[in-house]
Order: structure tokens, then C-alpha cells, then sequence
């Protein structure tokens, strides 16, 4: 039997990506380990900046209309959603690392919109905007892992990555990881069968991991 591919990024993420890898003919189970939940913050902040850096498509709703001002966006998702809220947007290499060099001498007057947990700092101004908080996996997912049935696990963040291998710590089913990055592989605490790290830390990336261990 083919392996079972279980997202786990929020609900509107998680389909986008199984429609990404629909040639791969694998069945898909979605339970969302964490939720988006706006956090308090001064709108004028953003209402006033000269441009937006956006590392998540979760930042963009509390990022406002853009008025035609610049953003760099991490990537095509985050840059699709910045697009339609009316930004002019450049788009970035995929991760927060690669996208220090466009964020030099941006000065005061651009901000950085996002989440309680930040993977990098940023040389600009960095305002919390929403929260990820962990949710427990759903029946059927919890189903999945006690069963033989192979589960392919993508993990796309260390954060998300330790979530769900505290959930995952008694699966009977055999686990193959595809892991965003190393850092995401070493929070990893949970038994598993096969893992493949990412060449690239970005969503074509875990496509080519997920690829590879279905070789």
C-alpha cells in the first residue's frame, strides 16, 4: 500500500500544498498542529511603514492594504498573498537566511509583521502580530499513526517539528520524515524509519524530500 502523506501546517497551507504534489498520486490527511491567532499590536506601526518584509503568509491579513508600497516576501505564497492585498512585491529565495542580503540599508521605516516564535531576527523593525499555538492531532490522524500503514511526515519548521513528535512518540506506523532542515530534523525526538532533509529550506524543497524518499 502507498504511503499516507499527513500535513500538518494550518488548513489553507496544507491544501495548498497537497494540490502542489497531486502528480505524486498519494493519499492525503490534513490535521492542522497548530492555529493562527491575532496578538494585540499597534496598527499604525503598519499603517505608516515605508515597506513590509513578510517571512509567513500568516502575517499578511494584519499587514493592511498595501497601496502599491514594496514588500519582499520570503516566497511565492507569502507573495501571492502580499500581491492581492495590494503590494508591490519582490520575491525572496524561500528562507529568512537567504533573504538578509535584499534587507540590508532598508532602514527604520520598514517592519517585519510576525509571529510570537521567530526563527531569525531581522536587521528591520519587527512588530508580533499573531500567535501558532500547538492543537493536539485529530482522530484520524491519530488513527493513522497506530496503524502499519507507512506515514510520510513533512516537517516544515524546528517549532513544528518538536510539536508533533511529542505526539508522535508512540506511533506504530512506520514514520518517513522530510524535513525542511537540519534544524528542523535535530528537534525531532520521536522514533521514525527514513528522514531526508531538504536541499533547499523552502516548499519545493520538501517536495524534492518527499520525492526522494518515494524512490
Amino acid at each position: 500500500m502507498p504511503p499516507l502523506l499527513l500535513l500538518t501546517r494550518p488548513d489553507p497551507l496544507s491544501r495548498r500544498f497537497a494540490g502542489q504534489i497531486a502528480d505524486l498520486g498519494l493519499e492525503v490527511l490534513i490535521s492542522p498542529i497548530m492555529r493562527i491567532v491575532p496578538v494585540a499590536h499597534d496598527p499604525l506601526v503598519l499603517e505608516r511603514a515605508k515597506g513590509m518584509v513578510l517571512t509567513s503568509v500568516n502575517a499578511v491579513p494584519a499587514a493592511g492594504q498595501g497601496r502599491g508600497r514594496p514588500a519582499i516576501c520570503v516566497g511565492p505564497a507569502t507573495a501571492e498573498a502580499a500581491r492581492n492585498a495590494g503590494f508591490d512585491v519582490t520575491v525572496g529565495p524561500g528562507d529568512a537566511d537567504r533573504m538578509m542580503p535584499m534587507l540590508q540599508d532598508l532602514g527604520p521605516t520598514w517592519v517585519h509583521p510576525h509571529g510570537t516564535h521567530v526563527a531569525r531576527a531581522l536587521p528591520v523593525t519587527g512588530i508580533t502580530v499573531y500567535d501558532q499555538v500547538a492543537q493536539d492531532l485529530n482522530a484520524a490522524a491519530v488513527e493513522a499513526l497506530a496503524g502499519d500503514r507507512c506515514v510520510l511526515l513533512p516537517l516544515f519548521s524546528p517549532r513544528s517539528a518538536q510539536i508533533l513528535a511529542a505526539q508522535a512518540g508512540t506511533a506504530r506506523a512506520p514514520l518517513w520524515l522530510a524535513a525542511i532542515s537540519q534544524a528542523a530534523l535535530d528537534r525531532w525526538s520521536a522514533p521514525f524509519a527514513r528522514a531526508v532533509v531538504a536541499p533547499t529550506p523552502d516548499g519545493p524543497g520538501i517536495i524534492a524530500a518527499l520525492r526522494q524518499l518515494l524512490a
